[in-house]
This record gives structure tokens, sequence and C-alpha cells, in this order.
């Protein structure tokens, strides 16, 4: 069980730095409280944790 567990990244390696997050505001309330995330397609993406729009 511990391999397949290896192959996954934690949760908090998802999310942005907090120097990354400095440079980004969420479009639709202007909070500088944004997460990057990784797509299921290996895309990049990112949500607001203040009111949870999300973006790509």
């Amino acid at each position: 069980m511990r391999e397949a567990a290896s192959r996954f990244e934690e949760p908090a390696a998802r999310l942005a730095t907090t120097q990354a997050r400095t440079d980004l505001t969420c479009p639709a309330c202007g909070s500088s409280d944004v997460a990057q995330m990784l797509g299921d397609n290996g895309g990049v993406s990112y949500v607001c944790t203040s009111c949870g729009h999300s973006w790509s």
C-alpha cells in the first residue's frame, strides 16, 4: 500500500508557494487568497480560497 501512495503528491504539494500566491488575485472578488492546482489532464488551474471561484 505504501508504494501506491508514494506515486501521488501530497495535497499540500499542489498548492502554490506563498511567493507565487502574492502575484495572483481572484478575478471574481479580488482576493489574493489563491491556490494553484494541477488539473486532471496535467493543466494548471487556480481556485480562490475566499469565494471559491476557479479558473485556468
